[in-house]
């Protein structure tokens, strides 16, 4: 089956150091286009400035797909605002195209394996514990702070996609602390309780302020002994031992991107988005001191 072409829109270090090298290794996408403001592109392939001079302009292959449907993965969050992926997704289902809304972090190695373990668990508490040093992983970004820019909760968001997805259980938000620096518009730590439909609670501590080893930590508490996810879902401990270790994300994101182009289908789930909405809609703003990297 011929290769799907795909261009990637957005030539930032996560697309250098995670997407090409994962279209590289997918014999399923054929690398032909990018799309960046700024970065000079990849040698050999071509570069637009903007997304309209691509489809303008560009090699046949993206006006004959744009008029024959183009198939949509997008990066986390899926969108500015949850309104606006409602519209996508309807539009994806209204074309007959793939819309792929990819959570990178449900892709570490140890998620599926969780999620099989806890299914038939009775889950008694949780704990996520995300703590970052913001000066490391996004130096001198100042989107970041912005409205839309999620503040701590561009991290944290990965830990609410992975407890979404190995969670037998919905939950919901109870109670929000959001400490905002006083010369910055988003948070740089929050404090969260949740409380699934059974009653379980779930706390999450969330900091951008750490330094030295990070944590990416979740913790759940079950009838049969304690299951642990640490670096961002990568390692996986089981009351028997660890079973899972590292793995790469990325090209797991890209096998699925496949899948669901060739199954004609698409997978938009918004639920770590929304709980991250509303601890922006319920939380209580904690002014804490400023901050500048």
């Amino acid at each position: 089956m011929a290769a799907i072409k795909i261009a990637v829109v957005g030539m930032g270090k996560i697309a250098r150091d995670q997407h090409l090298p994962s279209i590289a290794g997918n014999a399923d996408f054929e690398f032909v286009a990018s799309v960046s403001p700024r970065d000079p592109g990849v040698d050999g392939v071509a570069n637009f400035k903007s997304l309209e001079s691509l489809l303008a302009d560009g090699p046949a292959i993206a006006s004959m797909a744009l008029a024959k449907r183009v198939h949509v993965f997008l990066e986390k969050p899926p969108g500015a605002t949850l309104a606006e992926v409602d519209a996508l997704e309807a539009q994806a289902a209204e074309t007959g195209t793939t819309l792929f809304a990819g959570w990178h972090s449900r892709f570490a190695a140890g998620v599926a394996p969780a999620k099989a373990w806890l299914a038939d668990r009775q889950i008694q508490r949780v704990s996520i514990v995300w703590r970052e040093d913001v000066r490391v992983w996004h130096p001198g970004q100042a989107w970041i702070w912005e409205p839309g820019g999620l503040g701590v909760f561009d991290p944290g968001i990965n830990a609410l996609s992975i407890a979404t997805e190995i969670l037998p259980q919905p939950f919901f938000l109870t109670a929000a602390t959001l400490s905002t620096p006083a010369n910055r518009a988003a948070p740089i730590a929050a404090d969260l309780t949740f409380r699934s439909a059974a009653g379980t609670p779930i706390t999450m501590d969330l900091d951008w302020r750490q330094t030295g080893p990070q944590s990416w930590d979740i913790t759940v508490e079950t009838d049969a002994g304690t299951l642990s996810l640490a670096k961002g879902g990568a390692v996986l401990t089981l009351p028997s031992g660890t079973v899972h270790n590292y793995d790469e994300e990325y090209p797991g994101l890209y096998t699925r991107f496949a899948a669901l182009i060739r199954g004609g289908q698409s997978e938009v789930d918004t639920t770590p988005f929304t709980l991250v909405a509303d601890a922006f809609l319920r939380g209580t703003r904690k002014s804490v001191e400023a901050f500048d990297d």
